[in-house]
């Protein structure tokens, strides 16, 4: 039926006061006011909760609840429209941060208040893996420097059309971003240069984790090496690579780039100096301002440390003990052996590699502390297979 000509309040004030007495099913009620069942439920509820006059329009503005002031309530959705993407937990440390920790507002008020305001989007839940979530236990970090993850970020397209693909290293532990660098190119040069940068300001660390592409790896390679790992190795720095098709194993790394992409991928403009400046400030906000849960809410700069293992420098060769003969690896990634050429890697031109026998016509080929595999005397044949240091 067609609505009367009265005002809403009336109307649904009438609504309301024939749904407790009328013998109409709801849904029959509803339609004979045409209204849907969902309306006349949320003015049901209204009234039996605070009368008549709760059935009055509400207004859309956010509100102080809980006993929350409006300043109060104004100051939360501030800080979450300047960081749009970070939950209630995060702005909750922000705001204690610069406001003090009186009267500070409990984590479930500031996600009431961010869910009214309109700023929290409920995620679906996540289907577990098909392994029940499991992967495959990696070299763990217990301090600075133990482990650094690398990457290089999917790349965008810069207003001058350069390629802005990040180089990004992060401190496994601390999760503190040594480097997010736009490098404009991914040659093991230009990589190498942005790495003896990185070397020189934070010292070395113990172990790099990356993925098994290039410039990092080599697929092909001897053992995935590629120049820039075996530089790292000759630095004494241990390699630690994800199974191919696992970037969960690098899943700290994985959520960085994603937080790139949300919040300066496609979000900052301008030619690719302007796209280096916006990464340059999105890493100082990401160490120094926005807390960690696993750090317990510290930041990765409160956390991280430089390491004790300064950088001086390359090597020029490798020291090796007693029992071991030496050969240089040629340009084109051969050794001689008794006047014969065995091919090891174009990775190692220009290192000495040790060779030392195992046992009777098998000779053990090393590279400092890594056995890259052995040379069987009696087909000159090399076959590739690492082992631990010998003691």
């Amino acid at each position: 039926m067609p609505w009367k000509e009265i005002r809403p309040m009336d109307q649904r004030a009438e609504f309301v006061l024939e749904a407790e007495r009328s013998d109409l099913s709801f849904r029959e009620l509803c339609a004979r006011y045409g209204v849907s069942t969902k309306t006349g439920y949320k003015w049901l509820d209204r009234f039996r909760e605070g009368g008549i006059a709760a059935l009055h329009e509400r207004s859309r503005r956010p509100h102080a609840s809980a006993g929350l002031g409006e300043d109060i309530v104004c100051r939360m959705i501030a800080l979450k429209a300047a960081h749009p993407h970070w939950g209630p937990r995060k702005i909750r440390v922000l705001y204690a941060r610069k406001h003090g920790e009186s009267g500070l507002p409990s984590e479930s008020s500031f996600k009431r208040v961010l869910e009214k305001a309109g700023f929290v989007e409920k995620r679906p839940a996540r289907r577990p893996a098909a392994d029940g979530g499991r992967i495959q236990a990696r070299r763990e970090p217990t301090a600075p420097n133990d482990v650094w993850t690398v990457d290089l970020k999917g790349w965008w397209q810069a207003s001058d059309h350069r390629r802005c693909e990040p180089l990004t290293i992060r401190d496994g532990f601390s999760r503190y971003l040594i480097c997010v660098d736009p490098l404009g190119s991914s040659k093991t040069a230009v990589v190498r240069a942005r790495f003896e940068e990185a070397f020189g300001t934070y010292g070395l660390p113990a172990t790099i984790r990356t993925d098994n592409g290039p410039p990092f790896a080599s697929p092909n390679g001897l053992l995935g090496l590629s120049a820039l790992s075996v530089w790292w190795l000759a630095l004494g720095i241990s390699l630690d690579r994800i199974d191919p098709g696992r970037p969960d194993q690098n899943g700290g790394h994985e959520r960085m780039h994603r937080d790139i992409r949300l919040e300066v991928q496609g979000m900052a403009r301008g030619d690719f100096a302007s796209q280096r400046a916006a990464l340059s400030v999105w890493r100082e906000s990401y160490n120094s301002e926005r807390p960690h849960e696993a750090l317990g809410m510290k930041t990765p700069g409160a956390v991280y440390t430089a390491s004790a293992r300064a950088f001086s420098g390359t090597p020029e060769r490798f020291a090796y003990g007693e029992g071991f003969a030496e050969r240089r690896v040629q340009h084109s990634g051969m050794i001689r052996l008794g006047g014969t050429p065995i091919f090891l890697s174009t990775a190692l031109r220009g290192w000495n590699v040790g060779l030392r026998e195992e046992r009777a016509g098998l000779i053990g080929v090393w590279f400092g502390g890594l056995r890259l595999g052995r040379i069987d005397r009696r087909t000159d044949s090399f076959a590739a297979g690492a082992v631990e240091m010998p003691p």
